[in-house]
C-alpha cells in the first residue's frame, strides 16, 4: 500500500525524549532500504538530530520535514508523503488528533505510544469509519502500553485449545524511571476523567460486541497468587481494554473469553503507599493549582539517563486456562518505558511498512494489525516471548 510515496516511515516529534530514542533505533535497525524522515516544528533541532544520527545511520540518513499540529496543511503534507507515520507527540489528547485525522483521510498507516484511553476512544469515534474506507491502519498503544500485554495475551491464547472458553490473567512486574512526557500525559488524562467516562460510554454504545461470543473481565481485588508467590492488585491501565478489543475482533480467543490485568507486589505493606500515592496524583490532577505543581515536577522533554535506563526491566506473566489445559507464559525485556518502548514503536512501524500482514483497516489494536509478525520481530530484537509451563 502507498508504495509510490516518498517515504516508508516518517517520525513526527523526533526531537522529544522518546522521539529521539526512536530515531536512534530506526537509524541503527531500519536497514538500508528504509526511506525515512524526521518531522516536527523546529527545523534547527531536527537538522541537528539528523547530523547526530549520521554516524549511526551511515549511508541511509533521514530527511527532515517541517510539520506543526497547528498548521493543517503541513500535517496533511506529512501524512501524504509516507506509508507509515510514527507519532511521539503527547499528551495526545492535546496534540494527537490532527495527524490521526490526516492519516485516516489519506490512507496512511499510523502508530503511536499513547496510553490515554480518552484519546483512543475519541479517535475511534471520529475516524474509524474513514480509516476503514481509506485502508489506513490506525494503531494506538504501540509502546509498553500496550504491546507486551496485547501480544503476550495473544501468544498465550495460541497455546490453549480452540473453540472453548478461555481465561487469561496478566501479572506485571517492572522497574524503571519515568520521563516528563509520561508524567504530563498521565496528569492530563487524570484531569479529564469525567470527559473520558462520557466518551467511553459513547464508544460502547456505538461499537458493540460480538453477538455470538462473550468477552469479559476477570474481576478480583487484592489477593495472594500462590503460583507466583506474590500479591496481585488490579491494574487499571488501558492495557486490558486493548486486550479485550483484540479478543472481540478475533475468533481464536474462543466463544467465551475473559481477561484480568494485575500488578505484582512482593510485600503487602507497599500496597497502602502505592494506592495513596496514586490517589494523590489523581486528586491533585483535578485542580489547576495542584495540577501545575505536578506538571512542574519534570519538564516534558526530560527523561531518565542512559545509566538509569540500563537498569530498567519488565516481566509480565500470563496464566491461561481453558478446555482442561493450563499454560504459563512470560513476556520480558529491558527498560520498559523508553528503551523497549522505542523498539516496540519502531518495529511496529517497520512491520506495517514491510511485512505481509492480514488485511485490516480502521482504528485497530496491535494484535489485529500485526499479530504474530510483530511477535517475531520483537523476539529477534531481544524481547522474550516464551512458554514457561503447560499442562
Amino acid at each position: 500500500m502507498n508504495k509510490s510515496r516518498d517515504y516508508d516511515i516518517v517520525l513526527f516529534g523526533a526531537t522529544g525524549f522518546t522521539g529521539r530514542l526512536t530515531a536512534e533505533y530506526l537509524a541503527g535497525h531500519g536497514g538500508e532500504r528504509l526511506r525515512w524522515a524526521l518531522a516536527g516544528r523546529n527545523s534547527e533541532k531536527l537538522e541537528q538530530l539528523r547530523q547526530d544520527l549520521t554516524s549511526v545511520a551511515g549511508a541511509n540518513p533521514p530527511a527532515v520535514l517541517h510539520a506543526d499540529v497547528d498548521d493543517e496543511a503541513s500535517i496533511r503534507a506529512l501524512a501524504g508523503s509516507t506509508r507509515v507515520v510514527i507519532s511521539t507527540v503527547g499528551p495526545y489528547i492535546e496534540y494527537g488528533e490532527p495527524l490521526v485525522h490526516a492519516c485516516a483521510d489519506l490512507g496512511t498507516d499510523y502508530v503511536d505510544l499513547t496510553g490515554e484511553p480518552e484519546f483512543v476512544d475519541r479517535m475511534w469515534l471520529r475516524y474509524h469509519d474513514s480509516a476503514r474506507a481509506s485502508g489506513a491502519r490506525i494503531v494506538h498503544c504501540c509502546g509498553f502500553d500496550s504491546i507486551p500485554h496485547d501480544l503476550g495475551c495473544w501468544f498465550t491464547v495460541q497455546q490453549l485449545p480452540q473453540d472453548v472458553p478461555l481465561k487469561v490473567q496478566g501479572f506485571v512486574r517492572a522497574g524503571g524511571a519515568i520521563s516528563g512526557g509520561t508524567l504530563h500525559s498521565a496528569v492530563t488524562a487524570f484531569s479529564r476523567l469525567p470527559k473520558y467516562i462520557s466518551v467511553q460510554r459513547q464508544r460502547r454504545a456505538e461499537e458493540g460486541w460480538p453477538v455470538d461470543r462473550r468477552i469479559g473481565s476477570v474481576r478480583h481485588g487484592l489477593r495472594f497468587i500462590d503460583a507466583l508467590g506474590t500479591w496481585a492488585l488490579p491494574m487499571p491501565t488501558i492495557d486490558p481494554q486493548i486486550v479485550r478489543r483484540s479478543a472481540a475482533a478475533i475468533d481464536r480467543y474462543g466463544p467465551d473469553f475473559r481477561y484480568g490485568h494485575f500488578l505484582q507486589i512482593k510485600r503487602i505493606g507497599t500496597v497502602a503507599g502505592l494506592v495513596a500515592a496514586t490517589g494523590a496524583v489523581v486528586a491533585g490532577s483535578q485542580l489547576e493549582m495542584t495540577r501545575k505543581r505536578l506538571l512542574a515536577l519534570r519538564a516534558s522533554g526530560d527523561g531518565p539517563s542512559e545509566a538509569q535506563r540500563a537498569k530498567g526491566w519488565f516481566k509480565i506473566t500470563f496464566l491461561g486456562e481453558g478446555g482442561g489445559h493450563h499454560v504459563r507464559c512470560e513476556v520480558s525485556g529491558g527498560d520498559p518505558g523508553y528503551g523497549e518502548t522505542s523498539k516496540m514503536l519502531s518495529e511496529s512501524a517497520l512491520c506495517l511498512a514491510f511485512d505481509r500482514l492480514p488485511r485490516s483497516a480502521g482504528v485497530i489494536t496491535p494484535v489485529q494489525a500485526m499479530g504474530n509478525n510483530l511477535i517475531e520481530r520483537l523476539r529477534h530484537r531481544g524481547i522474550g516471548f516464551r512458554v514457561v509451563d503447560a499442562t
